[in-house]
């Protein structure tokens, strides 16, 4: 794998349709680091996820973003996961035709890094058993029946092929049972290290409970408004976000 780098998030401004949603985030994912990134609904989380893997939908207002230093915001989508930046998406979709092994495959080779079949098929079928599913998974066509556990279980089956340097994982707990949750959990955490940054975007913290995070940030409206460690968690298990939004309208905001 490649030696990991830092995403560098500075004021970063965005839009959805002409509405204006991040209002300045600020926020550096180290490698070997693990951010977790916590807010009620309408936050902006998502928004964030996207604005930065390049989604069409969502318009750039201001700011910057460095990936290695580069000038991640003048990427394209395809450059920007060339360049080691992955999304596991909240609502992965369905590609008929195609199976699960054909298209990591040809992601593999999108990014110039194709491995030749034997030492494909076995590192696959190694990942695939890490993740506690059967070898038929790599025939089936990607995501096509597969249930809500499945999909992001195969998120993280992409995730752990392509050995991305940062990854965005955008509520990759939605829907999910304790059982799947834990299984996508042991794959995350089998893939943490030096090398690779994770930002885990949610908004409850029973994935938290399996995967630990370095760090924790409370998004408010479009912003980062509080930033600390597992006892931001422990506080939104216990109060809720009503004491963020209270803090909030009386200025009392620590990043």
């Amino acid at each position: 794998m490649v030696d990991g780098i830092a995403l560098e998030i500075e004021n970063l401004q965005a839009s959805v349709e002409g509405q204006q949603i991040l209002r300045g985030v600020s926020l550096r994912v180290g490698p070997g680091e693990v951010h977790a990134l916590m807010g009620p609904n309408g936050s902006g989380k998502s928004t964030l996820a996207n604005t930065l893997a390049g989604h069409p939908r969502y318009g750039l207002i201001g700011g910057a973003v460095r990936l290695g230093g580069e000038d991640l915001l003048a990427m394209s989508p395809d450059e920007r996961a060339r360049a080691g930046l992955f999304l596991a998406f909240q609502y992965p979709l369905e590609v008929p035709g195609v199976t699960v092994a054909n298209f990591i495959h040809a992601a593999l080779k999108a990014r110039g890094r194709e491995l030749p079949f034997v030492q494909f098929r076995k590192k696959l079928l190694e990942k695939i058993a890490l993740l506690e599913w059967d070898e038929g998974v790599a025939r089936r066509y990607l995501n096509e029946g597969f249930s809500g556990g499945e999909r992001k279980r195969n998120e993280i089956l992409q995730m752990a092929m392509l050995e991305p340097r940062i990854a965005l994982m955008d509520e990759t707990d939605s829907g999910l049972d304790v059982d799947s949750i834990k299984v996508v959990s042991n794959g995350v955490n089998s893939l943490r290290g030096p090398n690779l940054g994770v930002l885990v975007i949610t908004h409850y913290e029973r994935i938290l409970r399996y995967i630990e995070p370095d760090f924790v940030h409370i998004m408010f409206e479009g912003r980062i408004v509080r930033s600390g460690g597992r006892e931001l968690v422990d506080r939104i298990e216990k109060d809720g976000y009503d004491w963020v939004k209270e803090e909030v309208a009386a200025g009392r905001t620590e990043v």
